[in-house]
């Protein structure tokens, strides 16, 4: 009987790579081609990162990746959180632990806002980082920038997580945002990302603080908002945000009345938003 070899980072790569369709992460299927799973050019769209790094991993030529490309390779494979774990373990990293807020997103989810592609979708950590959107998204609010947590935008401390202008009650977002954060942060009291993502909004923002200081609790949930779009004017659309039981994401997404001017507009931004997933979170390192 031939010895068995221990898993590698390489060889797991590629099962995981070859399990998944096209299908399953949004991009059209090719004809003709007769290749299982994603090819590494598209493992590098979904992960942020580079062909060629993609390739080094797969070739056992790049081992040590940092945990922020772990995260986005576990992301962009879809894996559950025992293959999240494994991956982790595999390129020498423990794997987050319990109490943290996760930006794991499971697969269930990632399979759903595949799915939604005719409508803009993101999905969102606890503490109100962007982690994924689709094309719809982007071509609706504008790229993301590089530092991508709402929070710290809607109090003016970082760049507007999207390009566009959002017009709503910016009062009751940041209400909403504030008194969400509390509930997270009782729900976490040992990430000290979140810790320094809090002082970094109280130090840095007087209206943060003030609100803070009110003792709010709650979550931000759905609402009606107006989007000011350079190409299209206004649209009024609903945005939802939707829990996934079992873990910290959030989903959050745009839709408008069927049959409307906003319904119309929406399917004009998408139509001309072109094709497939945009990545799932780029790194910063890796690529």
């Amino acid at each position: 009987m031939p010895e068995q070899r221990p898993e590698t980072l390489a060889t797991a790569l590629r099962r995981w790579r070859d399990r998944l369709s096209p299908r399953d992460v949004g991009l059209p299927e090719r004809p003709g081609r007769r290749a299982p799973g994603l090819r590494r050019e598209d493992l590098a769209d979904l992960a942020g990162l580079s062909v060629d790094y993609v390739v080094r991993l797969e070739q056992g030529r790049a081992v040590n990746p940092s945990a922020q490309v772990v995260g986005a390779l576990a992301r962009a494979l879809q894996l559950d959180r025992a293959e999240r774990d494994h991956l982790h373990r595999l390129t020498g990293l423990l794997p987050p632990a319990d109490g943290l807020v996760d930006g794991h997103v499971p697969p269930g989810v990632q399979r759903v806002v595949a799915r939604l592609g005719d409508l803009p979708v993101a999905v969102f950590a606890a503490d109100w980082t962007l982690l994924s959107w689709n094309r719809p998204w982007a071509a609706l609010l504008g790229e993301p920038g590089p530092d991508r947590n709402l929070a710290l935008a809607v109090f003016g401390l970082a760049p507007a997580v999207s390009g566009s202008a959002v017009a709503h009650d910016d009062d009751a977002l940041a209400a909403a945002l504030v008194a969400d954060l509390r509930t997270v942060a009782a729900a976490h009291p040992r990430d000290r990302r979140l810790a320094d993502l809090l002082a970094r909004l109280r130090t840095g923002s007087p209206r943060f603080a003030r609100l803070w200081d009110s003792g709010a609790v709650g979550a931000h949930v759905s609402a009606r908002k107006t989007v000011r779009h350079p190409r299209v004017g206004d649209l009024l659309l609903d945005c939802d945000v939707l829990a996934a039981p079992g873990s910290d994401v959030r989903v959050v997404v745009y839709s408008a009345v069927p049959g409307s001017p906003d319904a119309e507009a929406l399917e004009f931004l998408r139509v001309t938003a072109g094709a497939g997933p945009v990545p799932a979170a780029a790194p910063t390192t890796g690529g």
